[in-house]
């Protein structure tokens, strides 16, 4: 039984990818990569698919809709970085990349889904997997097609976020559907959806039979879940949550690792929604926040982070 790291746009870069497996995921997904811009070259594409010898084992995520294109980045992931895994994205749900026929409006076409799991299953040496989400909208659920499509392409295991694409990130994740793939299929299913705590995630598992857990948005700013659902689910245990001085060395942790990844300027900016995630729920920071989203240098936030202590 593994606890993963989600794929989330914006969050699991390389150096949020490490701190998580420092407390304890055991694999990381990378943010979701173009196919298309790969096979063009593009350099700040490129640019994501490092990764740290310190983060593996780590998945490449793609997304794209030509099967072809994919398995040519697919090959292209596999020579540069050699990653453990990649990952296809048919499960995002944000307008930009669904109005290209990319991620979640994949969905509406199962017999497509099948091509392209096939296609990038046939070019790499390594193990593929998929991320789905149950089917476009609640009238069109289809995700027990879709799962039977991709067992038989070849993928080696698949994530279900069990909500609609219509529902985004609200409303309440419908693990009733994480169970009802999990009968059916014959490979490893990994649930996803709502996993907000240590008791979330045994609910999920014994609700839903599923083999792994995949973490998203309860990791953000939350590096601590992955320790404390395992400590919870192997012992029994409930760790205490982290002290103010815990959070504040492991915000400070990370923005020197993006400092290091991406240059001062970018990873400054790039950490204020992390910054904000870190602090989330602890009283008397709201000025501190509003502060931080305005900070443009290191020496800054560490004035500002530091003032809390």
């Amino acid at each position: 039984m593994g606890v993963f790291l989600a794929p989330m746009a914006g969050v699991t870069d390389l150096p949020y990818r490490v701190l998580a497996r420092e407390f304890g995921a055991d694999l990381v997904v990378s943010e979701m990569v173009s196919a298309q811009a790969l096979v063009y070259q593009n350099q700040r594409t490129l640019r994501m698919l490092a990764i740290h010898e310190e983060e593996r084992p780590c998945a490449i995520q793609l997304f794209g809709h030509d099967p072809k294109v994919m398995a040519q980045a697919a090959q292209l992931v596999y020579t540069q970085v050699q990653p453990e895994m990649i990952d296809l994205n048919f499960g995002c749900p944000t307008p930009k990349v669904v109005k290209n026929g990319d991620g979640a409006a994949l969905l509406k076409d199962p017999e497509l889904v099948g091509r392209i799991a096939a296609a990038v299953v046939a070019a790499v040496p390594i193990p593929v997997t998929a991320k789905i989400r149950l089917g476009w909208d609640q009238n069109s659920i289809n995700c027990l097609e879709i799962a039977n499509r991709l067992e038989e392409a070849g993928v080696h295991w698949l994530t279900v976020h069990a909500r609609t694409r219509e529902q985004f990130y609200s409303g309440q994740a419908q693990w009733e559907w994480i169970a009802k793939i999990k009968a059916q299929s014959g490979i490893p299913i990994v649930g996803n959806g709502d996993v907000f705590s240590p008791q979330a995630a045994r609910e999920m598992l014994e609700q839903t039979g599923c083999d792994h857990l995949a973490i998203g948005r309860g990791a953000q700013g939350n590096p601590w879940i992955f320790r404390q659902v395992k400590a919870y689910l192997r012992e029994g245990v409930l760790l205490p949550p982290p002290s103010l001085t815990e959070r504040i060395t492991v915000a400070l942790r990370h923005l020197h690792l993006k400092v290091e990844y991406d240059g001062e300027g970018r990873a400054v900016r790039e950490m204020r929604p992390h910054l904000a995630w870190y602090l989330k729920g602890v009283p008397h920071t709201a000025h501190v926040r509003k502060e931080l989203n305005t900070a443009s240098s290191v020496q800054e936030v560490e004035r500002l982070l530091k003032q809390l202590l």
